[in-house]
């Protein structure tokens, strides 16, 4: 039976008669002790079955005419003997426990009604049961936490917090249970890089109810937490998981569809300011522009599908979803997105943000993939929340820094100094192809990208190459300082775009003296370890993590002798970036 009951293909003598679902906008009455009234109902009824019984064993026509004492059948009603019952309870003993499925219900009070009817037989007769079924109707009264197995991670929806006190307290409790029961919020590449577990620390918001919901209330306000997130892209990248892109799970309005940032400041030019009576407003403007590449409403940086959706009463819960963040390794982490979040809905809710879109084209797989400028736009982001009164500190975020962009090495010279950190690179989905278990379409995780970034330039004497070629240095606006990005195959998987070209590692870096036409110094990155072993293992904790990557980097290993380097065209649409992918014509 199971999930697989037909309730609502049974048919109705009167359609009006129907339960529907209650209405989330309607006003709820206390609940009241719904557990203490089931038990003395059950006590009455016990009572009056006891007295009914012993009624039955000392009327004559209730002994047989041997004497034995019989059971009168129940008359059943007449409008239950030409109806049809709709809910039904399934009961069923399996691997020697006995599980009750619980029936669809649509009214909270019903539901509580039950579990306490099912709790109370249970511990009259001293038998466990396994609850299963439906879940209950949704309804504001009721706090609840639920927990779904995930590929590779267990996905944890905590309840709602009203106060930041308690969302504090949930999140360390969270983290710490998570601890005692030997999960972890971080991981390690075999190459020793520090990550994110890969699933999500998605972050909803809205109010107790859907009709206190600030983002109904107000549209103007998610209107302006959209704008104010194109406008700096460190928001999107810097908290995120290394998927990201057109093809991701949380991918940005401009760079999901290119056409529908146009339309989208259409849409915010008919969004009104100031408090709406209208809640399905903000839904009609935005539904169809806050997707994906396909249309997905649910795979956007901002979801909306529990906002005001026309489909259901339960997508019409007045929630925002911000899908763009990835679970932090550590509770303080995540508090402090949680915090930077809630400052910027106070900003926009107090003055709203209003301004076009920017049309960042190529930078944001050129400039916006680079640390130097992701870090800098967050210094951008936490100045305004101080001059709006929220008073932040960048250096708060440096975990984040470390954590997304981790620092492989630095080179000391008498003439510059060179760093290079990990940058982010947009992974591409591939086209479908065959595989055991039907169709697949994989993912080209194989492209890496390293940013350079150089201290201590003066004037045009120096220059720094990868593998031969020019690193296409721009200046920060800080004297003597540039940065650049370069972009490398890692590895070559069986399946990857442009399956020709080799791997690039090692990465040597030369600092060429144009004067001599020598290098002078260098440093050289490996992807895997320097005497090209592949590690068969993980690392078991983060010493030996982070003596993987160490391992990997080298002050010394520069070409010697005679270095000319050659003058490139930079890419029209990646300046920033050397691709070593990429021939110069």
């Amino acid at each position: 039976m199971g999930l697989r009951l037909p309730l609502s293909a049974l048919p109705w003598a009167d359609p009006e008669e129907q339960p529907q679902p209650e209405s989330l906008f309607a006003p709820r009455p206390e609940l009241g002790d719904i557990h203490g009234e089931v038990a003395r109902r059950n006590a009455e009824q016990l009572h009056i079955s006891d007295a009914e019984r012993l009624g039955r064993s000392s009327h004559p026509s209730s002994t047989h005419p041997e004497g034995e004492a019989v059971q009168q059948q129940p008359r059943a009603d007449s409008d239950r003997e030409s109806g049809v019952i709709h809910t039904s309870l399934c009961v069923e003993p399996r691997d020697g426990r006995l599980h009750i499925f619980l029936p669809p219900l649509t009214s909270l009070e019903h539901y509580l009604d039950l579990i306490s009817t099912i709790e109370e037989c249970a511990k009259a007769l001293a038998c466990p049961v396994m609850v299963e079924g439906y879940s209950p109707p949704r309804d504001p009264r009721l706090e609840n936490f639920m927990i779904t197995p995930d590929p590779g991670v267990i996905e944890v929806n905590i309840m709602p917090a009203a106060s930041w006190q308690t969302l504090v307290a949930q999140t360390e409790r969270l983290y710490e249970e998570a601890r005692k029961s030997r999960l972890g919020t971080e991981k390690f590449m075999l190459d020793g890089r520090h990550t994110g577990t890969g699933g999500g620390n998605h972050v909803t918001l809205g109010g107790l109810t859907p009709e206190d919901s600030p983002f109904l209330r107000r549209p103007d306000l998610l209107a302006s937490l959209v704008t104010y997130w194109q406008h700096h892209p460190s928001l999107s990248y810097l908290f995120s998981g290394l998927f990201i892109g057109p093809t991701s799970q949380a991918p940005r309005v401009d760079e999901a569809r290119h056409e529908a940032l146009y339309e989208l400041e259409i849409a915010l030019q008919q969004m009104p300011e100031g408090e709406v009576v209208q809640p399905w407003l903000v839904d009609r403007l935005l539904r169809h522009l806050l997707t994906d590449l396909t249309g997905n409403t649910h795979r956007a940086e901002f979801c909306i599908d529990k906002l005001y959706s026309p489909d259901s009463d339960s997508g019409r819960l007045g929630l925002l979803e911000l899908r763009g963040f990835e679970m932090p390794p550590h509770a303080r982490m995540g508090l402090m997105q949680m915090l930077l979040i809630r400052a910027l809905v106070a900003r926009c809710w107090k003055t709203p943000y209003r301004a076009k879109p920017v049309r960042w084209g190529s930078a944001l797989q050129d400039r916006w993939m680079l640390p130097h400028y992701l870090w800098s736009d967050l210094d951008h982001v936490l100045g305004d929340l101080r001059h709006h009164g929220f008073d932040f500190d960048l250096e708060w975020f440096a975990p984040f820094l470390e954590f997304r962009f981790p620092l492989h090495g630095r080179l000391h010279t008498p003439m510059l100094d060179i760093e290079l950190r990990q940058a982010i690179e947009p992974w591409h989905v591939l086209g479908e192809e065959a595989s055991a278990g039907g169709t697949a379409r994989y993912v080209d995780s194989s492209v890496e990208r390293l940013e350079v970034k150089v201290s201590g330039m003066s004037g045009d004497r120096y220059v720094v190459t990868c593998n031969g070629r020019r690193v296409p240095l721009s200046a920060t606006g800080r004297n003597g300082e540039a940065v650049a990005g370069v972009r490398y195959r890692a590895w070559q998987p069986p399946s990857a775009l442009h399956p020709q070209i080799p791997i690039h590692a090692p990465l040597v870096f030369d600092v060429i003296d144009t004067w001599n036409q020598r290098s002078v110094a260098g440093c050289t990155y490996y992807v895997v370890h320097p005497t090209g072993r592949n590690f068969d293992t993980f690392p078991v904790n983060a010493f030996e993590a982070e003596a993987r990557r160490l391992g990997r980097f080298s002050d010394n290993g520069h070409r010697h002798g005679h270095q000319v380097p050659k003058l490139e065209t930079p890419s029209l649409e990646l300046p920033q970036t050397l691709d070593l992918r990429w021939t110069p014509s």
